[in-house]
């Protein structure tokens, strides 16, 4: 007989529903017009893929506080399948998704390495990560302004709402920043 224990453990739909607002916040903000518009950021299929990367990075980061490391890995692992699902809407072909994704996941720990170690080392290094990766190294100056944002979205202090369906992460008033 199979005992009723596992009601304890936390609901898998409420885990699901958290991922899912985590998410839509990350892709909504990654899709701000005033990032293409005042900070110039290309508005791209590359340029709207860096700045999902750029707050998938931010919203990890932040949910790392936590000791909850299930979280990060189900928001990554939610990121994957929506690429996925994005690749195969567009009419990439099922023998090629893998190749993609695999060049996508190397793109996020790329990526996540250079922002995790300029971060580390100071705002113009930030800068030139940024510069590098979501500029193609022709901003700088529209770079130093992405990573006075960055910086104050990392440094947040993370709330304890944050990680659940009615919190989510959240993000600093771009328009303010403008």
């Amino acid at each position: 007989m199979l005992w009723p224990f596992n009601h304890f453990r936390k609901s898998r739909a409420s885990s699901r529903g958290t991922i899912e607002a985590i998410y839509g916040m990350i892709v909504t903000q990654a899709r701000e017009p005033l990032f293409y518009q005042t900070l110039r950021v290309p508005d791209t299929v590359d340029g709207r893929f860096d700045m999902i990367l750029l707050h998938l990075w931010i919203a990890l980061s932040r949910l790392k506080r936590r000791d909850d490391k299930e979280l990060p890995q189900a928001l990554f692992d939610h990121f994957c399948s929506d690429m996925d699902a994005n690749l195969r809407e567009m009419g990439v072909g099922d023998l090629t998704v893998p190749k993609r994704m695999q060049a996508l996941g190397e793109a996020f720990y790329g990526r996540s390495a250079a922002y995790d170690r300029a971060v580390a080392e100071g705002r113009e290094p930030l800068a030139e990560a940024l510069d590098k990766n979501i500029y193609n190294g022709r901003d700088i100056d529209s770079a130093r302004r992405l990573a006075d944002y960055v910086a104050e979205a990392i440094a947040a202090p993370a709330g304890d709402n944050e990680a659940t369906p009615g919190g989510g992460v959240q993000f600093p008033d771009l328009a303010q920043r403008t």
